[in-house]
C-alpha cells in the first residue's frame, strides 16, 4: 500500500506539500503543482501514518532552521546509477552545493554530467534528497523539479540557518 498527506508549509514558496510512503521508506515528496493530479491518483490511500508524520516533523524543523539532516528511511527506487547520485547528494552538506560535474567526478564517471542532471530529475524525494544543492559549472542555478524559485528558496534557507543551532 501507498499513503499520501498533504500539509500546507506556510510558506509562498512551497505552498501545499505531499508527502507518500509505503509501510517501510518515503517514497515521495510532491510540490504544490503535482498535488492535483495525485490526488486523483487512486494509487494512494490518503492517511497520515506514523513514518509520513515523523517526515512532515523534520521537513518543518528543516524549514524553520533547526534540521539539517532528515534521519528517515528513503526509497531509492531508480537505476543503480541513479541511486549512486543519489546517495551522493545525501552527503552534500547543507548549505553548501556542488556541480553536476562534481557529482559526476564523486561517483568515479566524470563524464555523466548529464546523466547525473537526468538521475536528480528523477528524484522523488526532493528536499529529503537534497538535490536542490546540485548546481551549474558556472555556479548558476539550472534545473530543478519544483523550479528554480523554490531552489533558490532552500538554497537561502539554508545560508541563513546554517549557524543556527
Amino acid at each position: 500500500m501507498r499513503y499520501i498527506y498533504f500539509y500546507d508549509t506556510k510558506t509562498k514558496e512551497l505552498g501545499t506539500i505531499g508527502i507518500a510512503a509505503d509501510e517501510n521508506h518515503i517514497t515521495n515528496l510532491f510540490f504544490e503543482y503535482e498535488i492535483e493530479n495525485i490526488k486523483k491518483d487512486k494509487n494512494y490511500i490518503l492517511k497520515e501514518t506514523f513514518l509520513i508524520k515523523k517526515a512532515s516533523e523534520q521537513l518543518f524543523e528543516y524549514l524553520a532552521g533547526k534540521r539539517k539532516d532528515f534521519e528517515l528511511p528513503l526509497l531509492r527506487d531508480g537505476t543503480d546509477f541513479q541511486i549512486s547520485v543519489w546517495n551522493e547528494l545525501i552527503k552534500i552538506p547543507y548549505g553548501e552545493t556542488r556541480s553536476y560535474k562534481d557529482i559526476a567526478v564523486a561517483i568515479n564517471n566524470e563524464k555523466a554530467v548529464r546523466a547525473v542532471g537526468m538521475a536528480n530529475n528523477r528524484n522523488k524525494i526532493s528536499i529529503f534528497i537534497p538535490c536542490h544543492r546540485v548546481i551549474g559549472s558556472d555556479k548558476k542555478l539550472v534545473g530543478y523539479g519544483g523550479g528554480l524559485e523554490i531552489k533558490k528558496f532552500l538554497l537561502n534557507l539554508e545560508k541563513m540557518n546554517l549557524f543556527v543551532q
